[in-house]
């Protein structure tokens, strides 16, 4: 009976989704370039608040850094809060010059102000990173965490390795679908809907533990978990970040101000599944909205993936330690009611759907603007693109497909460095972005020397020399000695062409009138989060 009610709630909650998402896209044209890659530049700014949480929160980060909260403590919380900051640059600077430029993708922001090559390596470094790591990881890590939260393969009666495939198979074909037949526009409303739902499921966690422990009171329970372990609660790792001991850092504090600013920036302004939403937006006031509601979102989430990883040290003390990652699911089991746990499933499936399928539409996007329009067939009509799109769509879904379940029989710890490959394309192509944006003297010669260098460095510093610094830190010296070697590189190889940004006319560009005030609100909270527990337990 409870497995029949789970399925049930299950089933009730995904095709609500769908069905949802059928009847708004009913009237849409997607078979337009704006229209399926950009929702048709009509996404408000809940919509897009709604995709941006659900397209970045994923099982990896319920249970692997509720898992790090457990051991670690709230010292990870770093990630969460300090996303609000870049999403404040990104409403404020970024996104305003995105829209008024009428951007589809952010390369092609690089050949108007730097050459077309340049566009097209950055564009080849972002559809490598999508492919190489991004989607296998995604479906891999989601139906691993789906099958350790709620035992799919004792579900159906099959071996693990069957749950696995059988996991794989229905989260790729699903994610595909929503990828290929709907575009952007059906994307983002089925992550709205997830988006919140699993907000609120992720919220209930921790309100029911902490009734539980408090005898009825949620408040007397967070003082019981809090006297048990105060020092959990402390944000500030006093961690070493250079010299023995600093590669197996967690997260020292001394990163905010290096890297990890570098790194927060590029994600949320520039790295193309999360700011897409953005470009889709209907106007700069609804895209200002949207970014800055995720900033409130994002300062929200330690609830949901950092303080059940608490309550778990509370409840089971140091007896998971050595298997940090079933805390959350022990968690799960232990408090959740059953009738819960299948609208639970439903929005932790809903949370990989949408960073998969969030993957394949930027990737095709990439692909059909940046290369295919540009080389192959620069004529072709919208039909023609959207068509592009759709055929890249599946075919990288069937690699993902294919390939995610093999992530589990690599040899130990290649799993790990497929997760740090993204460390080797993201710093240079922010460095060459940011050059774009704050350095004129900086040329397109400059530039693509820097995507060599970028690449270069990192690989030799973290993975050959291995040098004893914690690896945020040497995004940080990445990107300073980047910035210097293009503006030496364009010394001697200027700038030819200046660049002026103007405005297309693509959306009205009158600015969100709260966005200046939240924005200090954001910065505010941040800060006193710092203060406030930075020097507990």
């Amino acid at each position: 009976m409870e497995l029949t009610i789970q399925f049930l709630s299950f089933l009730l909650f995904t095709a609500m989704v769908g069905i949802y998402a059928t009847i708004k896209l009913r009237r849409d044209n997607i078979n337009t370039q704006d229209g399926y890659f950009l929702g048709g530049r009509s996404l408000t700014g809940i919509v897009i608040a709604g995709s941006l949480l659900l397209t970045n929160i994923s099982t990896e980060h319920l249970v692997g850094m509720n898992g790090s909260a457990y051991r670690n403590g709230a010292i990870i919380i770093t990630w969460e809060v300090t996303s609000a900051i870049a999403l404040i640059i990104a409403a404020v600077y970024f996104v305003p010059r995105y829209l008024k430029m009428g951007l589809t993708t952010i390369p092609e922001f690089l050949e108007l102000r730097f050459d077309g090559l340049t566009r097209t390596l950055v564009a080849l470094l972002l559809i490598i990173s999508f492919v190489a790591t991004l989607l296998p990881i995604v479906l891999y890590t989601g139906a691993l965490n789906i099958e350790s939260l709620f035992e799919i393969s004792d579900l159906l009666n099959v071996d693990k390795t069957s749950g696995l495939w059988i996991t794989v198979i229905v989260i790729g074909v699903l994610g595909a679908f929503y990828a290929i037949f709907g575009g952007l526009r059906m994307i983002a409303y089925t992550d709205t809907i997830n988006g919140f739902g699993l907000l609120i499921a992720g919220l209930l966690v921790p309100l029911i533990a902490l009734y539980q422990i408090g005898d009825g009171h949620v408040f007397n329970g967070l003082m019981k978990v809090f006297n048990h372990a105060p020092q959990k609660f402390n944000v500030i790792s006093t961690e070493v970040s250079v010299g023995p001991g600093s590669r197996d850092a967690i997260l020292p504090f001394s990163v905010l101000f290096t890297g990890m600013i570098v790194n927060q920036v590029y994600f949320w302004t520039m790295h193309q599944s999360i700011i897409q939403r953005a470009l889709g937006a209907i106007s700069l006031k609804e895209a200002q909205k949207g970014l800055l509601i995720t900033g409130v979102l994002k300062i929200l989430m330690p609830l949901v993936i950092i303080l059940p990883g608490i309550i778990g040290f509370y409840y089971f003390g140091d007896s998971l330690y050595d298997n940090q990652d079933t805390v959350y699911p022990e968690l799960i089991k232990k408090v959740l009611p059953f009738w819960l746990t299948g609208f639970f499933v439903a929005v932790l499936v809903g949370a990989v759907l949408s960073t998969f399928n969030s993957a394949l539409n930027s990737a095709a996007t990439i692909f059909s603007i940046d290369i295919y329009k540009r080389y192959i067939n620069h004529g072709v009509s919208d039909k023609g693109i959207v068509r592009i799109g759709r055929i890249i769509s599946l075919a990288l879904a069937l690699f993902a497909i294919i390939i995610a379940p093999m992530v589990a029989n690599a040899p130990e710890g290649l799993y790990q460095l497929l997760q740090q490959l993204n460390g080797i394309f993201f710093i240079p192509m922010a460095t060459v972005i940011i050059a774009a944006f704050f350095f004129p003297k900086v040329s397109a010669t400059g530039a693509k020397a820097g995507l060599v260098f970028g690449l270069v460095f990192y690989v030799i510093v973290n993975f050959i020399m291995r040098a004893d610094m914690h690896f945020v830190h040497i995004w940080g010296i990445e990107f300073v000695l980047n910035v210097i070697f293009m503006h030496a590189v364009s010394y001697v190889f200027k700038r030819q062409n200046p660049y002026v940004i103007t405005d297309v006319g693509a959306v009205d560009l009158e600015p969100w009138k709260f966005t200046k005030p939240l924005s200090v609100v954001l910065i505010v909270v941040t800060v006193l989060i710092y203060i406030l527990l930075g020097s507990v337990g």
